[in-house]
């Protein structure tokens, strides 16, 4: 995130990384960068760390579901993430274990908090790969873990839209009162000029995953998010951070967005794999991000909010998310 929540002090960060690392800091720095989790650079002495804290609320694919099964979940991803490590793979940046040998440790009841290696290499802001190369090289990236089997992995969770429930609300009754904020009048009425088509997005999306299941694909360990974003080049070659959302599922929850940018991708993993790749499951999961998206930053709108550089985003990817949904078919 951009914007650093208000009510997390350094001072509350570094009794964090003392109590859940043994880490006395001598400096903490918010780094405004990602979309979705907090990150603060630590360094102590010649020892660099970065550290990420997730809003349990924020992570809330329902407005009830409890802050537990949200930890839970998440802790199940990083575990994944740490697994793959201790395989072999190097290019999976993991977070270090904290006191108690658990891989994530609680701020408070709203907060928690994992501990990552500070990586030295060039960072990328999300978008699209630069070139031909960089793609394949992230996809044999991906062709490693997909072919992983790992014992013990229990991170799978149901395909559905977060807050889904909420954006129907909206959608079936438009005179709903949203904000106060500078973009609440703007999202709502985007939201309701384009309800019917949102509703039939939605309505596709669920016949799309009733098919998947039918077709009972062979599952493997997905990272979820392997935009550009979410990479780093080091001297030894592109390394995968932001384990938060890996999961057991088809490969094609990989795939579809190196797919979107180059449709050779698909023949690419085939010869490497053998395995060929479901257009129909890569377009579930295309339109199951741009539904996500929408859900997401239309309750991050609807609810009360200022102007940041959080907020502009919001805005920004919520236009471009809902002109795909409802024209892409």
């Amino acid at each position: 995130m951009f914007t650093r929540p208000n009510d997390l002090s350094d001072t509350e960060i570094l009794r964090v990384l003392f109590e859940g690392w043994n880490i006395d800091a001598d400096q903490v720095a918010y780094a405004a960068v990602g979309f979705g989790s907090h990150h603060w650079h630590v360094t102590a002495g010649s020892d660099r760390w970065f550290l990420t804290v997730d809003d349990l609320d924020a992570r809330r694919d329902h407005s009830s579901e409890a802050r537990e099964s949200v930890a839970q979940q998440l802790r199940w991803a990083l575990t994944i993430a740490q697994s793959l490590r201790n395989a072999g793979l190097a290019f999976v940046i993991a977070p270090l274990d904290a006191v108690g040998r658990h891989v994530t440790h609680p701020i408070d009841e709203r907060y928690v908090a994992a501990l990552y290696p500070y990586v030295d290499g060039e960072y990328h802001a999300y978008g699209a790969y630069q070139t031909a190369n960089d793609r394949l090289a992230v996809l044999d990236r991906l062709v490693e873990i997909h072919s992983l089997q790992l014992g013990g992995v229990v991170a799978t969770k149901q395909l559905e839209v977060p807050r889904r429930a909420e954006l129907a609300r909206h959608l079936d009754n438009p005179a709903t009162a949203w904000g106060p904020g500078p973009f609440a009048a703007r999202a709502k009425a985007l939201l309701g000029n384009r309800a019917d088509a949102l509703m039939e997005a939605l309505s596709s999306l669920d016949r799309d995953i009733d098919a998947l299941h039918k077709r009972q694909p062979v599952l493997v360990i997905t990272h979820g998010e392997p935009h550009r974003g979410n990479t780093i080049d080091t001297r030894d070659g592109v390394v995968l951070i932001d384990w938060d959302t890996a999961q057991m599922a088809p490969p094609e929850r990989d795939l579809w967005v190196l797919i979107e940018e180059d449709p050779s991708i698909a023949d690419a993993y085939a010869e490497r794999t053998g395995v060929v790749v479901d257009q129909s499951t890569v377009a579930m999961y295309r339109r199951h991000w741009d539904l996500s998206e929408i859900s997401l930053f239309a309750a991050d709108l609807r609810a009360p909010h200022r102007d940041s550089e959080d907020t502009q985003l919001a805005w920004t990817k919520l236009q471009e998310c809902v002109d795909r949904a409802t024209t892409s078919r």
